[in-house]
């Protein structure tokens, strides 16, 4: 063969192959980039409290709930011993805000995590539920 062909193939080869190294190098930082969180999504966590609480203690933990960045909507019911709040992830983190109301209160306080089984189960609403067949029946009037 011609050396000017042999010299032709291997720059288009060697071409190629930079171009190839590129689309994919590319490809897999924009597949493995973390994702921005989106603004208006709304998530909820619960914090357990070990100590009684009454009903007046249950109304400061809401107020102070509520004057936390982020914090949508609270509830918390004094009878379990409860406190659940729906935020937004991206202003602020539920660790954190936990982490907070075990300083500024007095109870002993922990957030509670639903196991890997619990989370397989997904929403507590599922079709089998009653609440669920309610709702679904009225939807298909």
């Amino acid at each position: 063969m011609n050396k000017k062909l042999l010299k032709k193939i291997g720059w288009f080869s060697l071409i190629s192959l930079g171009i190839f190294i590129t689309v994919i190098s590319v490809h897999i930082y924009m597949v493995t980039r973390p994702k921005p969180l989106d603004p208006n999504a709304l998530a909820m966590a619960r914090i357990d409290i070990k100590n009684d609480i009454k009903k007046e203690d249950a109304e400061k933990i809401t107020t102070w709930l509520y004057q936390q960045k982020g914090i949508d909507h609270v509830l918390v019911n004094p009878d379990s011993k409860i406190a659940v709040f729906s935020f937004y992830p991206a202003r602020v983190n539920a660790n954190d805000i936990v982490m907070n109301f075990k300083k500024s209160f007095p109870y002993q306080a922990e957030r509670f995590m639903p196991s890997a089984e619990e989370m397989a189960k997904g929403c507590p609403v599922a079709p089998t539920s009653t609440s669920y067949r309610v709702v679904n029946f009225f939807k298909n009037l």
